[in-house]
């Protein structure tokens, strides 16, 4: 019976460890890259909830007013959806 062939793995060249500088700057830059990414979506909520202008900066703010649309966009669908429904009876009893 034949042996099974083992590929060649290519090893990584072994890398330099970072300095403590240079990992407290990969972090510093990481943490920024997260709080800049957060600002992002607090700021495209503030363009999409219309409750929100860009002079209210308060991120708990901005949350709840998100969740109070939230609410309202679902309060209304459902609203849509019974309208929908009620209609398609009245058609079904002509």
């Amino acid at each position: 019976s034949a042996s099974p062939v083992k590929e060649r793995r290519h090893r990584k060249q072994p890398h330099e460890l970072l300095s403590e500088s240079q990992k407290k700057a990969n972090h510093i830059a990481s943490e920024q890259k997260r709080r800049q990414n957060i600002r992002i979506g607090f700021d495209q909520l503030i363009d999409i909830v219309p409750s929100l202008n860009h002079g209210n900066r308060s991120e708990a703010l901005i949350l709840q007013k998100s969740v109070d649309h939230i609410r309202y966009l679902i309060s209304m669908k459902n609203e849509l959806k019974n309208q929908v429904r009620d209609l398609q009876g009245t058609l079904g009893e002509t």
